[in-house]
């Protein structure tokens, strides 16, 4: 079956229901990524259909995997939702210090620009900040003044995965927010109860992040599995991945219908939910970029 496509919200923007997540480019997922390993999976990213990416300022030392996107795009430039983030900057290995005086975070946008080879991202979103850090009148009106300017389609928030963060969601009209980015998943279901409502009610674009639980919903992990120094994973609780696994085993014995991939199925159990625009999940390969673009034959369609 053809990709699926949403709109992001008011945006007008198109968005593949399946994007590509590119953290793993940073090279913090257990392995290095070169640009022909990129352009692979960009390249079967775009054959099928899927036309949108998302990435962040810190993903890897000196914005490593937008220079690799940049790269790999070859002037393909129109054919992507190109989504960013800003406010952090890489200090190593799951390492990070935050950037956000308007300042900082202009100069991100110019460096993020030049990473990504191109003259505007089409969502540049504020990146798992604070309450303190996001209700700043002059850090708005500094990226407000940005997409005037062109360098900016649409400004997002990816909200922390600590908590809810009701508070910015529901600001996201005052600030000129037209997306929200969260985490979302089938063991982690806290939006579902305010946050994804606060979305529909202003027509807020959603992208779910995470969607496959740090690969926990893909069915092929066992209790007592050991993630290999390098990977984040690695340094997970390891009480709570313990006990992650074996929730996920319980779900694909339970509630994935026999003959169906889970991973396939957890990306488009997130999609059942009409406020989420796109899932966002990783993919170490081209392989994996085909069996990712593959649920969305288990969507309904619109």
């Amino acid at each position: 079956m053809p990709m699926q496509y949403r709109e992001l919200g008011k945006t007008g923007l198109k968005a593949s229901v399946i994007g590509v997540g590119t953290w793993q480019f940073g090279g913090e997922w257990g392995r290095d990524y070169t640009l022909p390993e990129a352009e692979a999976i960009l390249g079967r990213a775009r054959d099928l259909g899927i036309n949108l990416i998302d990435t962040a300022e810190c993903y890897g030392p000196d914005h490593l995997s937008e220079s690799l996107i940049g790269r790999a795009l070859g002037g393909r430039r129109e054919h992507w939702i190109l989504a960013t983030k800003f406010g952090h900057e890489y200090r190593g290995y799951n390492r990070r210090d935050t950037a956000w005086s308007p300042a900082e975070v202009i100069a991100q946008l110019e460096a993020s620009l030049s990473a990504l080879r191109t003259d505007h991202v089409d969502l540049y979103q504020f990146h798992s900040g604070n309450d303190e850090e996001f209700f700043r009148e002059d850090l708005w009106q500094a990226l407000n003044n940005q997409v005037k300017a062109g360098k900016i389609r649409h400004l997002g928030v990816s909200i922390s995965s600590q908590g809810e963060n009701l508070a910015q969601v529901e600001a996201c009209g005052r600030f000129g927010i037209s997306a929200v980015q969260l985490v979302y998943n089938r063991l982690d279901r806290l939006p579902e109860a305010r946050v994804l409502p606060a979305c529909a009610s202003q027509g807020l674009g959603v992208l779910a992040r995470v969607p496959l639980a740090s690969g926990y919903l893909s069915g092929k992990y066992k209790p007592g599995h050991v993630f290999p120094s390098g990977d984040v994973r690695a340094s997970h609780n390891p009480d709570k991945a313990r006990a992650r696994i074996e929730a996920a085993i319980a779900i694909g014995r339970d509630e994935v219908p026999a003959g169906v991939d889970m991973a396939q199925w957890a990306l488009a159990w997130c999609l059942r939910r009409p406020e989420v625009t796109a899932v966002i999940p990783g993919c170490k390969d081209p392989e994996q970029v085909e069996r990712n673009a593959a649920a969305a034959d288990l969507v309904a369609g619109p």
